[in-house]
């Protein structure tokens, strides 16, 4: 199963973006990740890394595993985040980034005061650009899932499972990662709740 943790700072990422992607496109995932870079500020993942090591982790998931060269997908990826963790407004990413990126990453957020799993759920009817952002952010999540406490872990994994894996189904590459990925974490099902 890939990994993708190759790229914990833009330093490290954009060499390989110039590779694949149009300048303008790497100049426009610059720009994003320098936004969410002062958005995200000091915030910490779970397991106490720079919150934009996540954010570019999801890029290189998307651009590196997945093949994805979608210019508004590739900085909504980056952006996913934005307007469910910070007080950045989605007016503020359209007016910065269009409005064809603050929708999707509005897709990919939780809403204030809904379950997780009615969130969750929702998903089913985003269209397949935003699902592609919440498939790139899924795999940078999961994929060190051992690094997380054992009941986030199973919570996680039995989420993945319901929610995400259905969405994978449309998009080969993504269907394949997750299907290794279930085999190596079926264990969890066993787990007592």
């Amino acid at each position: 199963m890939q990994i993708f943790t190759s790229w914990p700072s833009w330093a490290h990422a954009e060499g390989a973006l110039s590779r694949a992607l149009p300048a303008s496109t790497v100049t426009s995932l610059r720009d994003a990740v320098a936004f969410a870079g002062r958005r995200h500020g000091v915030q910490q993942r779970p397991t106490g890394r720079p919150y934009v090591e996540h954010l570019l982790e999801a890029l290189e998931v998307a651009v590196r595993g997945a093949g994805l060269s979608d210019r508004d997908v590739l900085v909504a990826t980056v952006l996913h985040d934005v307007l469910e963790d910070t007080p950045c407004t989605e007016g503020e990413v359209a007016r910065r980034f269009g409005p064809e990126v603050a929708a999707l990453v509005r897709w990919v957020t939780k809403p204030g005061g809904g379950s997780k799993a009615d969130y969750l759920a929702s998903l089913a009817k985003a269209p397949p650009r935003a699902v592609l952002v919440k498939l790139s952010d899924r795999v940078s999540n999961v994929q060190e899932l051992h690094r997380m406490p054992w009941r986030f872990q199973r919570r996680y994994y039995l989420e993945t499972v319901a929610y995400i894996m259905p969405l994978a189904g449309a998009h080969p590459w993504f269907a394949e990662w997750f299907g290794e990925w279930r085999g190596r974490w079926r264990r969890v099902e066993r787990w007592p709740g």
